[in-house]
């Protein structure tokens, strides 16, 4: 699983939003809102001309689709309209407030403007897969984008099988590129209402089977003001302009009752108070709309008015009309080809709100989502396509380990199924490989790192390096001896004792959200070196006191072990809580949660028990973590000189350790439990 790589942009003017290559491409056509060339498609009935006569369509029988894009309707004034009886051809559509923009913050997050808005509507995707955010060429992430909703209804491969995109937007033709073979003609109206209004009757009655038109008079009369005469009327003359096309399909229904119409209206993205469209996304702006001839049974809030907070995202997106178009076509791809941000709104179950976010400890992906409808089926998680996990029949979260064999950043597909309703969503991890960063078996020498992730040597390269020592802890099959790192032995400037150098501190990096230190530890019969002043068992600070900053874990009088961290000011410290039977094997580990500022520190004890304590940590504390940075000293603090400066009242001694290790998150008590318990070494447990 190599980690993603960042997009290669294509030429400025190669391509723009959606990948479409029209096999007949038509030049602008003339009429009411906006300029442009006459061109006749074949017998072009003038704006307004009769519907289809009765007889015989033109074209396939069975599923068809007509999707209307209206720039600048917005849902408030749609439904004002509805109900003061102004759009009478408008009057059967069940309308129900939607939403779009993404979601703030997160990697669906885009513009509420035409580009990011047309973009959703014909790919049923966020930007993340559709790689369009502005409305200028140089607002994208391309080469790849999402597949069409005609090249999905194209899949079907049916002879004669026809799609169009008819628009006025002087943007929407430049955003046809490079998708081969999948809209059979694609109109540009240069700005023309009325020719969006021609050419879509034309080829509705020519029979093509997926029709996409978009109609731009009200966002040009928004500018006059929402409440303006200019923007009312457009509002009605594009209203009865859609009636036409709704006349014609009522005829081709008439004339062969297997011809089964799904008609859709929405827009792509609202307006502010002014009229205005803006990339400053508030309620307004994000408040989208879904009117359609059919019902939708997972389509919430039909008749009612918009949200205006944030209950408007329990509603239905503009990335549910591609899927459920789709559906109705039957060209709808399977869970595990599925791709769409949004669902099919036919089911009986709907789901809501699915959002994914990284673990805090940076090492898997948090799935949640809601329902609402039917929730007796389980719930199927799947990941770039393949099924990860069966869940019960109404849960709404799953975390999914991320395993990977290096730090990096990584990208996943998630898709969720319950019943019929299926979406997806992009994820993305800046991924910290979690586990066991190092291990010392100790029972050679030189002491080598398992993960060869560190190094341990003495603290002077012209010092003893140590010895080896019976350890009675762990019986045959598995080793018997252990690392003595004795004090006494020193080289000539008096530096004694071991230091681990980490290729990554997980006390200092800012990347590693927890950590724990776990070894086993064995001291002379009479536990010599716990005295009041203390002695250093390991620390990565200078501990002439535990004030500095950094960690420490000391031996003191009464065998007492403390747990200590600190800014260089302030300390945090764990102590008297935990006591060690001298001349035992105990097993000692720091477990320190840096995301939730809280240290543990345990110690288990053949003959005291389990002994357990903790304390909160500061951010100063947390930031201090890293101490010296010179590594942390096995009898030693992070200096190698601590019992030279402190020799009168902390007098030398030989430390045992085994199986000394570190991991870049927090065990629990139970995990530290079972590697006490378990009599085997950690390579053998391998947790």
């Amino acid at each position: 699983m190599p980690p993603i790589t960042p997009p290669l942009h294509a030429s400025r003017f190669s391509r723009w939003l959606l990948p479409i290559a029209t096999s007949v491409v038509l030049a602008a056509c003339g009429g009411g809102g906006g300029g442009g060339a006459s061109f006749p498609l074949i017998n072009v009935p003038p704006a307004g001309g009769n519907p289809t006569a009765p007889g015989v369509n033109q074209g396939k029988s069975g599923p068809k689709a007509l999707v209307v894009e209206i720039d600048g309707l917005t849902h408030a004034a749609l439904r004002e309209a509805m109900a003061q009886k102004k759009v009478p051809a408008l009057q059967s559509l069940q309308l129900a407030p939607a939403w779009t923009g993404g979601t703030d913050g997160a990697l669906s997050d885009q513009p509420t403007t035409d580009g990011p808005g047309w973009a959703t509507l014909l790919t049923g995707t966020w930007v993340p897969r559709h790689a369009v955010r502005g409305d200028t060429p140089d607002q994208r992430i391309d080469t790849k984008l999402a597949p069409s909703v005609f090249a999905f209804a194209k899949q079907k491969k049916e002879a004669g099988y026809l799609t169009a995109s008819v628009t006025a937007n002087a943007l929407y033709p430049n955003l046809l590129a490079a998708e081969t073979g999948t809209v059979d003609t694609a109109v540009d109206c240069a700005g023309a209402d009325a020719c969006v209004t021609a050419k879509t009757s034309q080829l509705i009655d020519a029979g093509y089977d997926l029709l996409v038109a978009q109609y731009g008079a009200p966002a040009a009369a928004a500018a006059n003001g929402l409440r303006s005469d200019a923007y009312q009327r457009a509002i009605t003359d594009t209203s009865a302009a859609v009636g036409q096309l709704l006349a014609r399909i009522a005829q081709r229904t008439a004339n062969d009752a297997k011809e089964d119409w799904l008609v859709i209206l929405t827009t792509g993205h609202g307006l502010d108070a002014f009229g205005g469209v803006t990339s400053l996304k508030g309620i307004d702006t994000r408040t989208v709309f879904i009117a359609s001839n059919k019902t939708l049974a997972a389509l919430p809030g039909i008749g009612a008015q918009a949200p205006a907070d944030n209950t408007l995202f329990k509603l239905a997106a503009a990335t549910d009309i591609a899927p459920t178009v789709l559906r109705h076509l039957g060209a709808l791809p399977p869970a595990e080809a599925y791709n769409f941000n949004g669902q099919a709104l036919q089911t009986a179950t709907a789901i809501h709100n699915l959002a994914a976010r990284t673990s805090t400890d940076r090492s898997s992906i948090e799935l949640s989502w809601t329902f609402s409808g039917d929730l007796g089926s389980p719930v199927k998680v799947l990941r770039d396509g393949k099924p990860i996990a069966t869940l019960p029949a109404g849960a709404t979260t799953f975390s999914d380990p991320v395993k990977a064999a290096s730090d990096g950043l990584y990208a996943f597909q998630y898709t969720v199924v319950a019943a019929e309703a299926t979406v997806s969503i992009s994820a993305q991890i800046a991924y910290v490989k979690v586990g066991l960063l190092n291990l010392y078996a100790l029972d050679t020498l030189p002491p080598v790192d398992v993960n060869a992730t560190s190094t341990l040597a003495p603290w002077a390269s012209d010092a003893d390096g140590g010895s080896l020592v019976a350890d009675d802890n762990f019986q045959p099959p598995y080793r018997v001896q252990a690392l003595r790192v004795d004090s006494r032995v020193t080289n000539a400037s008096g530096m004694a004792g071991y230091r681990l150098l980490q290729t990554r501190d997980v006390t200092a990096d800012p990347k590693v959200n927890a950590f724990t230190i776990g070894f086993w530890l064995h001291t002379d019969a009479t536990c010599s070196q716990g005295v009041s002043n203390g002695a250093s068992v390991i620390a990565n600070k200078n501990y002439d006191t535990g004030t500095n900053a950094g960690i420490a874990i000391g031996l003191f009088s009464k065998c007492e072990i403390r747990f200590n961290t600190g800014t260089g000011s302030v300390r945090g410290e764990i102590s008297g809580r935990h006591f060690l039977s001298a001349g035992q094997w105990t097993y000692v580990a720091m477990v320190v949660d840096k995301a939730g500022k809280n240290m543990n520190g345990y110690v288990f004890d053949p003959v005291k028990g389990t002994q357990t304590g903790s304390v909160a940590l500061s951010s100063a504390l947390v930031a201090a973590l890293g101490g010296l940075g010179k590594g942390i000293g096995l009898n030693e603090d992070g200096t190698g000189l601590y019992y030279q400066r402190w020799a009168s009242a902390s007098p030398r001694g030989a430390m045992d350790f085994n199986d000394f290790a570190i991991w870049n998150r927090a065990l629990t008590a139970e995990e530290l439990t079972s590697i006490f318990t378990s009599g085997q070494p950690l390579s053998a447990l391998a947790p």
